[in-house]
């Protein structure tokens, strides 16, 4: 229908005018909203989400001291778990930095958890090469992690199209993407939406909002209603859920995938929650926001407390089930972390491996035999080399005079 009347539009609001509901099911205080509808949930699935989100605090507090202590190089705190996508089959994830949940709920573990950030020789994932809280496990369909934000998003649109052109797995199965709204303003976030829009394949976006991309406030990260209303530019199913209400999380992540699986397109969800600690080790986030904010925060809108009142007034959850709970989450991390720290460290010969088929090229060998010299000039100075150069100094310096009379 042609327009007569200059007019405006704006797809960062709804039709009406007003930003993008927040989907909620439980109140402040754990109780269901007038007119929410519970989702189907068991006394035992509730037991296990909520005991897996005590268990997240439990190994942050640990490894975010641990790191202050030099043991490991840098911690990023997990938040949230989206744990609600343990289906059959699994989904094929994508991740950050924050989804150790994700993993955990599938039965990665504590060994594997504390393996990968002490790079210990019993990392299965990366082999000691990563650095820590770059998750990854080809077993629990956890792509590994990189660092440079949001290139995970195009790689979820494409796994997703692979999946939409494979048969047996069409219509079975979803990619899903985790990502926060800074890195939603990277260039690969818009590229993997309008590939997954365009070409339409099964991606379930998930974008964590917790208010500040490291230490820029959402009111300056962008224009417009959020992360949602770009989902709705798209073309693409979209919710926003309150990331703090696990009902609402379970129910909206439930029927994403649903939609995702029968329509084969892309989803969103974008879960609006707040960051109450430092976005990393390397982070004060007291210097761009009040620390009585964060507090505040802390205290009034917690999801563990929240949910755990919910629990309580199921009659699902009792104070001395509490008490147990925490102190075994203290001991299994404890144990876990222990085991890790006194580990050997991963051969330093994997970081040459697993790169090039066949044959090493010429540039590992050459970078192989600079390895060897530091070796022979720091091992014996330096305690975590000392096992290596046996390993590395003859084959090393063989190595480097070839390379020197190729040239």
């Amino acid at each position: 229908m042609d327009a007569v009347g200059i007019n405006w539009y704006t797809v960062e609001i709804t039709p009406d005018g007003k930003p993008i509901p927040t989907y909620r099911v439980l109140d402040g205080v754990g109780n269901l909203i007038d007119g929410a509808e519970m989702p189907e949930i068991s006394r035992d699935l509730a037991r296990k989400i909520y005991e897996n989100m005590v268990l997240l605090p439990t190994v942050d507090n640990l490894l975010y001291n641990v790191q202050r202590q030099g043991k490991i190089s840098f911690y990023v705190g997990v938040l949230l778990s989206y744990s609600t996508l343990n289906s059959t089959p699994p989904t094929d994830d994508r991740g950050q930095y924050r989804e150790l949940g994700v993993l955990l709920w599938r039965g990665w573990g504590l060994d594997a958890t504390m393996a990968q950030c002490f790079g210990s020789k019993e990392d299965e994932s990366s082999k000691g090469r990563q650095m820590p809280v770059h998750w990854g496990s080809s077993k629990y369909h956890f792509h590994t992690i990189s660092s440079p934000l949001a290139t995970q998003v195009p790689q979820a649109a494409g796994v997703a199209y692979a999946l939409r052109r494979d048969p047996l797995r069409r219509g079975k199965n979803v990619a899903a993407v985790y990502f926060g709204e800074g890195a939603a303003s990277e260039g690969d976030a818009h590229a993997g939406m309008l590939f997954a829009s365009t070409l339409p394949s099964p991606t379930l976006f998930i974008a964590r909002n917790n208010g500040f991309a490291i230490s820029t406030p959402a009111s300056e990260q962008y224009f417009g209603d959020g992360i949602a209303a770009r989902g709705a530019a798209f073309g693409m199913d979209t919710i926003r859920v309150d990331g703090n209400d696990v009902l609402a999380v379970l129910a909206a992540t439930r029927k994403a995938r649903t939609l995702c699986v029968e329509k084969g397109r892309g989803v969103v969800i974008e879960a609006m929650t707040y960051r109450v600690g430092h976005h990393s080790t390397s982070d004060d986030s007291f210097a761009y926001r009040p620390r009585q904010e964060v507090e505040d925060r802390k205290r009034i809108d917690n999801p563990i407390a929240r949910f755990r009142l919910f629990l309580h007034s199921q009659g699902w959850w009792t104070d001395e089930e509490e008490e147990e709970l925490k102190s075994r989450l203290k001991a299994d991390v404890m144990r876990a972390f222990k085991k890790a720290d006194s580990a050997e460290r991963g051969p330093l010969g994997n970081v040459f491996t697993d790169v090039y088929g066949g044959e090493e090229p010429w540039n590992l060998k050459e970078q192989r035999a600079e390895l060897a010299q530091l070796l022979k000039k720091y091992g014996q100075t330096w305690e975590p080399w000392k096992a290596e150069l046996n390993k590395f100094s003859d084959k090393g310096e063989n190595l480097m005079q070839g390379h020197e009379k190729d040239e």
